[in-house]
């Protein structure tokens, strides 16, 4: 029996899981936002969450652990400069997970990986976006002269005759 046994085998043997939870961990860190299966999404927050709480503590031992759980110095980096002083006080609950539409191909259900206060770089956030000028409105056109009627002569103001 699995009786609290809680690791997402996502159909890959252990090294292969860990190093690609790893990559995810490190891609989140580099991009602030993945897209991915649903399942992945929820074992790579696992990781992600802890990671940010290493980062937090922010001591040498933390940083060593940190950097032979993601295996790349420039995504540890990242996260202790970075993304680990922004979630000081946040408590937990560093990373949102959207839901998106199936993938065509197998029918999988797909998500977004994002942390929560950080911005997407290429993005702004909502309070900075600068505030949509209004359209002016468009001038009134000059009334349009009526055609003259069928068989009537046009008006002139020097009649010669």
């Amino acid at each position: 029996m699995r009786h609290l046994k809680r690791t997402a085998k996502l159909g890959r043997t252990g090294q292969h899981r860990n190093a690609m939870l790893a990559n995810m961990v490190c891609s989140l860190i580099l991009h602030k936002r993945i897209t991915t299966t649903l399942a992945k999404a929820k074992a790579a927050r696992s990781v992600a969450e802890k990671m940010v709480t290493l980062g937090k503590h922010g001591t040498l031992h933390d940083r060593r652990l940190a950097a032979a759980r993601l295996h790349q110095e420039k995504a540890v980096k990242i996260l202790f400069d970075e993304i680990a002083p922004s979630q000081k006080e946040r408590p937990g609950g560093y990373t949102r997970i959207i839901r998106r539409n199936c993938r065509q191909g197998d029918a999988t259900q797909r998500a977004i990986l994002e942390w929560v206060d950080i911005p997407v770089a290429g993005e702004t956030p909502a309070e900075t976006k600068p505030a949509q000028e209004p359209k002016p409105a468009p001038e009134p056109k000059p009334a349009a002269q009526e055609p003259p009627a069928r068989g009537a002569e046009p008006k002139t103001e020097a009649n010669p005759a």
